[in-house]
């Protein structure tokens, strides 16, 4: 792993935009103090880090191996690693009616109903 300091967010945005595929963004600026965001580019594994507090940086991370050890760590670090996704609509239903011609009392009818008429 190497790191560099950056002084700029507008050269962490750039890198950010030119990379082939964000893996993952961990943090929040508007609400914490940093936010790292993982990305690809080619070959290449970085952490593009943000903070408010302290120094920015880049660092590069030989195998996608190391690189997702320190996703893991990042998320303990922020305080997101025991935040999983919750279902809390699991038992209801939102699906559309069986009876799609009867919406609240009136009947919708087809053009060959109109027909029969």
């Amino acid at each position: 792993m190497e790191e560099m300091e950056v002084i700029s967010w507008t050269l962490l945005d750039a890198i950010k935009d030119a990379s082939t595929r964000i893996i993952e963004t961990i943090g929040n600026l508007d609400t914490e103090e940093q936010m790292s965001c993982f990305c690809l580019i080619e070959e290449d594994y970085l952490e593009l880090h943000y903070s408010a507090m302290e120094s920015n940086y880049i660092r590069h991370y030989d195998d996608e191996d190391e690189l997702f050890k320190q996703i893991a760590l990042r998320r303990e670090e922020l305080g997101e690693a025991d935040l999983e996704s919750v279902e809390y609509y699991d038992d209801e239903d939102f699906s559309p009616k069986e009876d799609a011609d009867d919406l609240d009392g009136y009947n919708i009818r087809t053009e060959e109903d109109e027909d029969a008429f």
